[in-house]
């Protein structure tokens, strides 16, 4: 099991880095707000969780131990893949779907492109309390107020237009004026999403 890596940052694309470790190109599957902290040609240093099949291995990345472990435990949702639970936690900061499940909030849950009614539901009984109490991330993150070149910065590191990210950007914190940094990201990829 790999549990982590630390190399140089080869490339950076919407769902996977490259990062190099000991002369090896690993390639890494991450969220976009994980991605959004890479920068080509620095040191990255990622925990990480590799799923194994028959015909492939592939690595995913995580900013942090809490989120690797939050995915770990999606996985073992029946119907929830590794890529369904990457594209969660895309959507919903490890806190977040704590507070979702917690709170039994299937709307929040079914916001996530391929989890319907049932997928919530299943979500909600299999997980439980597995994933123990909220750290507080949710309420402590402080508002994106002027945060917007960051954000503008990250998409456009991403592979977006700086206009098009731009408008996106405008639209996800005229939704959501209070919204933090992540969540503002979040928002933006989702709208930039639905117009492609």
């Amino acid at each position: 099991m790999i549990a982590s890596l630390r190399g140089t940052v080869i490339s950076v694309g919407i769902a996977t880095a490259v990062i190099e470790v000991g002369g090896v190109g690993m390639l890494i599957h991450a969220t976009p707000t994980t991605l959004a902290k890479l920068r080509v040609g620095s040191e990255a240093s990622l925990f990480t969780s590799l799923v194994v099949k028959e015909d492939s291995l592939t690595l995913f990345g995580f900013a942090d131990d809490d989120e690797r472990a939050v995915f770990e435990t999606l996985n073992t949702v029946s119907g929830i893949g590794p890529r369904t639970a990457l594209t969660i936690l895309s959507v919903h900061t490890p806190d977040a779907l704590r507070l979702a499940i917690q709170n039994k909030n299937e709307s929040a849950l079914t916001q996530v492109s391929g989890i319907g009614k049932k997928g919530a539901q299943r979500m909600i009984l299999e997980i439980g309390d597995k994933l123990g109490p909220a750290h507080g991330a949710v309420q402590a993150s402080a508002p994106s107020s002027g945060a917007s070149p960051d954000i503008l910065e990250a998409l456009v590191n991403l592979g977006w237009q700086e206009r098009e990210a731009t408008s996106a950007i405008s639209e996800a914190r005229e939704s959501n004026p209070d919204a933090t940094v992540a969540q503002l990201l979040r928002s933006s990829l989702q709208i930039l999403g639905s117009r492609r």
